[in-house]
């Protein structure tokens, strides 16, 4: 049994006030961390404070607005584990001919953001510490409609080898997950659990996943300190059906 790592670390969650993030930063917390959870929405903002209950900070961060990354880096100080699970870009589901090119330019706000989330917090990790970012499974499954989402998605996992490869002692992971009951299925209304269920009728477990057990995929990676280079598949089986 791996021990808890966690109690009294440092840990900067970007995307950190909702969904997966906040998941994520809740669980951190709850295992003695000192986690920041930063988000760029103001009505997320809000609501992760009244969820935080005090027991974690919550700031306002862009991915893609440097200034802000390092004032919350600066005040984390030497960061543990530093996440970010924000999506960063838009995403157009549809098909490839389909979209415009700046529709298909504008899904890589994802891996850019991602990339200045690395690139002005590397220095603030600690060389024991850990880097973590979310992917997603179109990136391995493909769907129609999906083109964006896999290229990015599989841009993501290929950065996370090449710095796991440069940015050694620092570990560097990446979680992709599968369908998973977050806000971003909300626009759906009353038919979200409709229709949740009928994307998942062809996985091995046929049901939406949670953002708590994507946030376990998250703090497992963070916890061991063995793993690095890796993508760690929260997806229901969804890859392989």
């Amino acid at each position: 049994m791996t021990d808890n790592n966690l109690s009294g670390k440092n840990v900067v969650i970007i995307g950190g006030t909702a969904g997966i993030g906040l998941a994520t930063a809740i669980a951190a917390s709850e295992m003695g961390a000192n986690v920041w959870a930063a988000g760029r929405s103001e009505t997320n903002i809000e609501k992760a404070k009244a969820l935080s209950d005090g027991k974690f900070e919550v700031r306002q961060a862009d991915t893609h607005n440097a200034n802000q990354l390092h004032d919350i880096f600066k005040e984390a100080g030497t960061i543990d584990h530093l996440v970010s699970a924000a999506i960063g870009g838009e995403r157009t589901l549809k098909p490839f001919v389909e979209q415009s090119e700046e529709q298909f330019q504008a899904a890589y706000g994802k891996l850019w953001g991602y990339a200045k989330v690395v690139r002005e917090g590397y220095s603030y990790v600690s060389d024991d510490g850990a880097i973590t970012l979310v992917s997603g499974s179109p990136a391995r499954k493909i769907s129609p409609s999906t083109s964006a989402l896999s290229c990015v998605g599989g841009a993501v996992e290929n950065m996370v080898r090449c710095l796991a490869v440069e940015l050694t002692p620092i570990r560097v992971n990446v979680v992709s997950p599968g369908t998973i009951s977050t806000a971003m299925f909300d626009h759906f209304g009353d038919e979200k659990e409709e229709k949740l269920k009928a994307a998942t009728q062809g996985h091995l477990i046929k049901r939406a996943g949670t953002a708590e057990e994507v946030a376990e995929g998250l703090i497992f990676v963070m916890n061991n300190r063995f793993v690095t280079g890796t993508t760690v598949e929260i997806d229901g089986g969804r890859i392989l059906s």
